[in-house]
């Protein structure tokens, strides 16, 4: 199974792919329509525009820096997950998605980083909460929202997470516990992106490190994962003889192979990679 992940409504439908991601929200916070055609696709938690907007609804730390694009490390900014008026913003936007397409992707769930977030709200709520741990209670914020966008969505919710399946770090950096996500969430997507792919070894090792973290054993023939997780490559100027090494490692180990934001050399990997196997030539990862 091949699929694209695109911001271009005409791609979504080339022959070439099985299945499309068409962002109807992405990190600078641009809203497009849902469509019928695709799966859409929503930035939750990133959102440039709004953060510059309205700096209130940035997240904070422990000395009071927001998680803006002008802090090191930090690639666009966020939105505390919460805010209330964003969030119900948020949740009717997949319901809009939903009723286009049945499937929905949720993108950038969770809060920004360890120390995230201590504003007024957070700490309050936190504090009127039953939990007496901090990290607990973020990671049943995130797990709230997605069970109501679980609601809102009639078919398939699909989950980006953070590539890091180091245990305990996803629920530490980000509020995710991946235990209590999945009874709402029917398959993960884990973006393991390069910009070459020269060597393989890394992305192996990251795959392998996901089907052992969502249950599905260490080795490549141990029994699979509950929850399925699909591998997202980056493809573009990415030459495509390492494209398709890449996704062929990548999809011994994930339940699905996706190419991101280059839907020319998506489908010239993958019509390469269908004449190779045709003349009997077999990939294998390193």
């Amino acid at each position: 199974m091949d699929g694209i992940v695109t911001r271009n409504e005409p791609e979504t439908r080339w022959d070439e792919f099985d299945r499309a991601f068409y962002e109807v929200k992405d990190v600078t916070g641009r809203p497009n329509e849902p469509i019928a055609d695709a799966i859409n696709m929503v930035s939750c938690f990133g959102d440039n525009a709004a953060a510059a907007e309205n700096p209130d609804l940035v997240p904070v730390d422990s000395e009071g820096r927001p998680a803006t694009r002008e802090r090191d490390y930090f690639d666009w900014a966020y939105i505390c997950p919460t805010h209330d008026a964003y969030r119900e913003g948020l949740l009717e936007m997949i319901a809009d998605c939903g009723a286009a397409h049945d499937d929905v992707r949720l993108d950038d769930v969770g809060f920004p980083r360890d120390d995230y977030c201590r504003c007024d709200r957070c700490e309050r709520r936190f504090a009127d909460s039953e939990f007496d741990d901090w990290h607990a209670w973020r990671a049943n914020v995130i797990t709230e929202f997605v069970a109501a966008a679980r609601e809102r969505i009639p078919g398939r919710l699909y989950l980006t997470l953070y590539p890091d399946p180091y245990p305990g770090h996803l629920a530490q950096r980000a509020g995710l516990d991946l235990d209590a996500l999945a009874p709402y969430v029917d398959e993960f997507v884990v973006p393991l992106y390069d910009l070459d792919y020269g060597t393989t070894y890394w992305l192996e090792s990251l795959a392998r490190g996901f089907r052992s973290a969502l249950g599905g054993g260490y080795a490549v023939d141990d029994a699979d994962p509950e929850v399925p997780f699909s591998i997202e490559l980056y493809a573009v100027d990415v030459d495509v003889d390492n494209l398709i090494q890449a996704a062929e490692v990548a999809g011994t180990y994930a339940h699905e192979v996706f190419f991101g934001y280059d839907a020319a050399q998506a489908s010239a990997a993958i019509r390469r990679q269908g004449a190779d196997q045709q003349d009997g030539e077999t990939y294998t990862p390193e």
